[in-house]
């Protein structure tokens, strides 16, 4: 659907998901790294825990569908070069600090009188005004200035960092729609603008759009993670059985402690529990278990009665059991079950990319399904320069001016 567009891409890592979506719609993206390579590609892990520039799958997780050129932007010539690609081209991509792309000429004041019709998206932590723009920043810095790092680890403590990085995958996809918008407008107006997205507004409507209600109840919420801890106690919510994990509410209380009631009316049934263990009132269970009137070693014993219970049943038959009896309880999958999962392979999500040296990765699918112009991925990550030839062929620099820029450094 973008197949009549051009982008620059000069991002860092913090940008890199917004070509390539770009790229999966079909524009033609020019991925623009220092002389050298993008830093980014010493980012680990590394594929087969080899460190090398095309290695970091990082990098090669977020850089697919684009064309590479190396350009140094510090030089006179490396920056009139990307100017003349500018004035070709639908968007440009940069996430360089608040005024750093100003300082060398670059910035949306100065290519807009190059090219109006440019839709210059800038992609920063806090923006590019206010107090907090020049502030530093990492993973862990964005998810908590966002507020969503609230809801991870005890309450007794402070929070932990969440996983893989994560903050700017988000702030990119939002970037990528926020671009698509300027230029649905431009096709009106025949005018580009400037694309404004701070990580740290990206990452917080997200939290609250798909965790408002944990947000809210923060304190309560960060009891969860690793299971929920009441006095001196830990209610586990993840379970062992006799393949891997499941992951279960277990929990007391008017609403959740019905369906551990219906649970354990299960297990019963099934001759796996006591009479007595059947009979115990779950709605009330918490406040006896913290006012001491039910003793911690009763606690456990009940516990180890559903441990057994689930250590006997695999994933699947677990969850079948929760299907049909309307119990909270979820598989926990590995990767390999998920590159093997039933829904994937139907909708045909999975995607064999084939990389130099004759190694061929799996990636997640396309973003979308479109009927009309199904997203296809045509090209793997590019290695450092590698349509050099090609790019500045079609600016009209022959090999000889190719190999001059080279030699200065430019290229």
């Amino acid at each position: 659907m973008l197949s009549r567009c051009r982008v620059l891409d000069l991002s860092t890592e913090r940008g890199f998901l917004c070509g390539q979506m770009l790229g999966d719609l079909g524009a033609d993206v020019i991925k623009v790294e220092p002389v050298g390579g993008d830093p980014a590609r010493n980012l680990p892990p590394y594929l087969k825990d080899q460190p090398g520039p095309d290695h970091s799958i990082y990098w090669l997780a977020y850089n697919r569908n684009k064309r590479g050129i190396t350009l140094n932007l510090e030089t006179d010539e490396g920056r009139d070069i990307l100017r003349r690609l500018v004035a070709n081209s639908d968007f440009l991509i940069e996430s360089e600090n608040p005024g750093a792309m100003a300082a060398r000429g670059l910035g949306y004041e100065s290519v807009r009188r190059i090219n109006p019709a440019l839709v210059y998206v800038s992609i920063t932590p806090f923006g590019q005004d206010g107090p907090k723009a020049s502030y530093a920043d990492s993973d862990l810095i964005m998810m908590a200035a966002s507020g969503v790092l609230v809801l991870y680890g005890d309450e007794d403590r402070g929070p932990i960092r969440m996983s893989v990085p994560q903050a700017y995958p988000l702030t990119a996809a939002d970037a990528a729609g926020a671009a698509l918008i300027a230029y649905w407008e431009r096709l009106k107006s025949g005018l580009g603008q400037q694309v404004d997205v701070a990580a740290q507004e990206s990452i917080s409507l997200a939290g609250q759009s798909t965790s408002l209600t944990a947000l809210v109840h923060a304190d309560e919420t960060r009891r969860m993670a690793g299971g929920v801890k009441m006095g001196s106690i830990r209610v586990p919510l993840v379970w062992k059985c006799k393949d891997g994990l499941v992951s279960c509410v277990f929990l007391f209380g008017t609403a959740l402690g019905v369906f551990t009631r219906k649970l354990v009316d299960y297990i019963f049934a099934q001759g796996a529990c006591s009479e007595e263990l059947k009979d115990t009132d779950w709605i009330s269970y918490g406040a006896k278990l913290l006012s001491g009137e039910e003793s911690t070693s009763a606690y456990e014993q009940k516990l180890g009665v559903v441990a057994a219970f689930f250590a006997a049943r695999t994933k699947a038959q677990l969850f079948e059991i929760a299907r049909e009896n309307g119990f909270l309880i979820a598989p926990i999958s590995t990767i390999e079950e998920l590159l093997q999962n039933a829904q994937f392979k139907d909708r045909d999500y999975w995607r064999k990319v084939e990389h130099p040296d004759g190694i061929t990765l799996t990636y997640p699918g396309p973003f979308a399904k479109l009927s009309g112009h199904p997203i296809a991925f045509r090209r793997r990550p590019p290695q450092i320069g590698e349509h050099n030839r090609e790019i500045f062929g079609e600016l009209g620099i022959d090999g000889d001016g190719i190999a001059a820029l080279a030699r200065k450094g430019v290229i």
